[in-house]
């Protein structure tokens, strides 16, 4: 079958990127989307108690509203995850807020949490686990901007989709609601992971089901910053952890038309200082807390360095601007051929295989900030 993606590509980059996002999604929805065909045959994996046909997933972001999640996974992906989810409708932050930095497979966003609100996105939620595929679909839950409480708002979302969530992840490393990367500091990440896990374990005294609690943190801390988040977390009743969200470094585009453009930068640029940061992560929690790689995957051979770097996990977007969903195939061989050649017969095996090759190499945090 042709690579439908291919043929209409150009069409698709006539378009503003969220013109050409919205069809994306409408194609998804038609099931026009290539269906994923490799066999997921030495991928399966067991985190956080959750069974994973394979270890590829989709990031938040692109299924925003619960839209396609079903879909997401049919074309090959292990699990999805919608949202970032606010407990009220959010327009987001004023348009143009997505640019594509095409010569570098990048892509630079403010979208600022826009989505449909708590009480839509469960709706379309219900409808998402009634034609539920093996797949796992997460929830990804955010803050509005004007909230008087950003924790408040954390623990509303896993309130309000306790019941369709596979896992949850508390989003607080989005570079474009002011004031919620704050929530990564040392004191008020501490208040933060007491009351969303005394929130979830609320919740499953009342439904008597577990569901993972994940965090999702910026590529952009310092040494003492990667220190205190993995002694909290590690101390924590929290189940994992995503590394890692977009970075406000222009350093990896320098000399890009966008490069002054605000927000987070995401995409194959950020590969190799994501996945450092992975590694470091992976070090400094000792390997004891599942983590999901993402930043800058682009095919398979980046996707399984993510695991080498210490990923039980992995999760991609950007690419899907440039390559559409047919490249899920190429990517879960990728992971394959990568465990063939290393000689290892399980992904348990080579997570964190190149922890100490990737953490050992050197950027400078205060660069392109």
């Amino acid at each position: 079958m042709p690579n439908i993606f291919k043929l209409i590509k150009p069409l698709l980059f006539i378009l503003e990127p969220e013109q050409a996002h919205k069809a994306a999604l409408i194609a998804l929805q038609a099931g026009l989307a290539p269906r994923g065909t490799l066999s997921n045959k030495g991928l399966g994996q067991t985190i956080f108690g959750l069974s994973f046909d394979n270890p590829v997933g989709i990031a938040a972001g692109f299924d925003k509203n619960a839209e396609v999640a079903n879909e997401i996974i049919k074309t090959g992906f292990g699990f999805a995850e919608v949202g970032s989810v606010t407990p009220r409708p959010q327009a987001g932050n004023p348009k143009p807020r997505l640019f594509r930095v095409e010569e570098h497979m990048g892509v630079i966003n403010r979208m600022g949490f826009n989505n449909d609100g708590h009480d839509v996105v469960l709706a379309r939620m219900r409808n998402q686990r009634t034609a539920k595929n093996s797949g796992q679909i997460g929830v990804n839950i955010g803050a509005n901007k004007d909230s008087a409480d950003f924790i408040v708002d954390y623990e509303k979302g896993i309130e309000k989709f306790y019941n369709v969530a596979d896992y949850f992840v508390a989003n607080i490393s989005s570079p474009n609601t002011p004031g919620l990367r704050a929530l990564q500091s040392k004191d008020s990440l501490e208040k933060l992971v007491s009351r969303i896990c005394q929130k979830r374990a609320e919740m499953q005294t009342l439904l008597g089901k577990y569901v993972p609690l994940i965090l999702k943190i910026a590529p952009d801390l310092t040494d003492d910053d990667i220190t205190d988040i993995a002694n909290i977390v590690t101390g924590s009743k929290l189940d994992g952890v995503i590394v890692s969200n977009t970075t406000i470094r222009r350093d990896f585009i320098e000399g890009h038309a966008h490069q002054a453009q605000a927000g987070g930068l995401s995409g194959k640029p950020i590969f190799e200082f994501s996945t450092h940061m992975l590694a470091r992560f992976y070090q400094a929690t000792e390997g004891k807390i599942p983590l999901i790689g993402a930043g800058g995957i682009s095919d398979g051979a980046s996707a399984y360095e993510k695991i080498c770097a210490g990923a039980s996990l992995v999760q991609l977007y950007s690419c899907l601007i440039y390559t559409g969903t047919a490249i899920i195939d190429d990517i879960r061989q990728g992971i394959l051929d990568g465990l063939k050649r290393d000689g290892f017969d399980t992904i348990e095996q080579a997570i964190g295989s190149r922890a100490e090759f990737w953490a050992e190499k050197t950027f400078n945090i205060n660069e392109g900030a």
